[in-house]
């Protein structure tokens, strides 16, 4: 797959926070990208539309654009509520796949499913990559003690969904391999998936199975390395998605804890009749979970304050550090290595 060269469709959507998977792949990902789909953006770059991105991916009005450019593989970069396969989307994709292109897509709608696409994929004799298709041989878990000794997992949860719980543990795993450690991204989602190559989309797992499937990425994941950063799912009190975060604790059993969290949330975004809970009682709810299967704590607090000046960012974080008792940083913003020291110092000697 590296040497594919990536179109990503992302068809009026590409500034908003549901093309995530656009804005880690062109970020994180080690496949070339040619192009961006957006037609309300076309003639600009991608670190233009969306800085996070920081390359200058072209952004083109049509998959025939992406085609001229070089594309072999058409991905979908929006992750829309509930997973499922827009329908506007349809003739963009036979179109791709006409022209010979692979579709890789992370959606709950399997590509590999619809008749329609199916049918024009065998007939062109190119795939369908489905990133959310999970192995059918998953079980219970066995539980932490079947875990050899010298492996450590550290975990980023979150207060809620889309505050960067991936970009943190990405962020976190390139500053450990920067200073040489044996580190591994554990990807538990499509986005992570398509940057990394390998993982499980743990949110289309049985829900009986998800704490299997995470222990079992731990397992992958100690065939890599021997310091493993597993991405969160969900949030811990979110009224949709609290199943797959307890599974995804309990599986993968972590030894540390990374709480991710948007500067000055109150509520849970979608459902503001939700209130958060304080920093302070996050950090105990997620170390009271932990505890019976095997205990974690929370190292430090990972912010992100996008939204907020520097000056007002910066008291942020030393509220947050006063209030919570751990270290307090913006991995994207003013860099990893504050929140790395104190999840190194937590997990003590190698």
């Amino acid at each position: 797959m590296t040497d594919e060269r990536l179109a990503i469709l992302a068809e009026g959507l590409f500034a908003d926070f549901h093309a995530k998977t656009a804005h880690g792949v062109i970020r994180y990902g080690r496949r070339e990208v040619v192009a961006v789909v957006d037609s309300q953006h076309a003639g600009r770059t991608a670190d233009e539309v969306v800085p996070f991105c920081l390359r200058p991916v072209p952004i083109v009005a049509s998959v025939a654009d992406a085609i001229g450019r070089g594309a072999s593989c058409l991905l979908i970069g929006v992750a829309p509520t509930g997973g499922k396969l827009d329908p506007t989307w349809r003739a963009m994709l036979l179109e791709a796949i006409d022209a010979g292109l692979d579709i890789e897509a992370g959606l709950h709608t399997l590509l590999g499913e619809d008749p329609e696409l199916r049918a024009a994929a065998q007939s062109r004799g190119v795939r369908l990559r489905d990133l959310r298709l999970v192995p059918s041989d998953l079980d219970v878990p066995r539980g932490p003690g079947a875990r050899r000794a010298e492996l450590r997992v550290v975990h980023s949860v979150g207060s809620d969904t889309v505050v960067g719980k991936k970009v943190v543990t990405l962020e976190l795993d390139r500053a450990a391999r920067a200073r040489g450690l044996r580190s591994v991204f554990v990807a538990t989602g499509q986005t992570g998936i398509a940057i990394s190559g390998w993982g499980i989309a743990v949110d289309h797992v049985i829900s009986d199975y998800v704490a299997g499937a995470a222990e079992r990425l731990v397992e992958q994941g100690a065939q890599r390395g021997d310091l493993l950063f597993l991405e969160g799912q969900g949030a811990l009190f979110h009224p949709a998605y609290s199943g797959v975060t307890l599974g995804l604790l309990h599986g993968s059993a972590p030894d540390v804890l990374v709480l991710v969290h948007q500067a000055r949330a109150t509520s849970i975004r979608n459902h503001p009749e939700v209130a958060l809970p304080s920093l302070p009682e996050l950090v105990r709810a997620y170390e009271a979970v932990c505890r019976p299967v095997r205990p974690a704590r929370v190292a430090a607090v990972a912010l992100n304050t996008a939204a907020l000046d520097e000056r007002t960012a910066r008291a942020e974080m030393a509220a947050t550090e006063h209030a919570c008792g751990v270290v307090a940083d913006d991995v994207i913003r003013f860099g990893p290595d504050r929140v790395l020291d104190a999840v190194l110092a937590a997990l003590g000697p190698a």
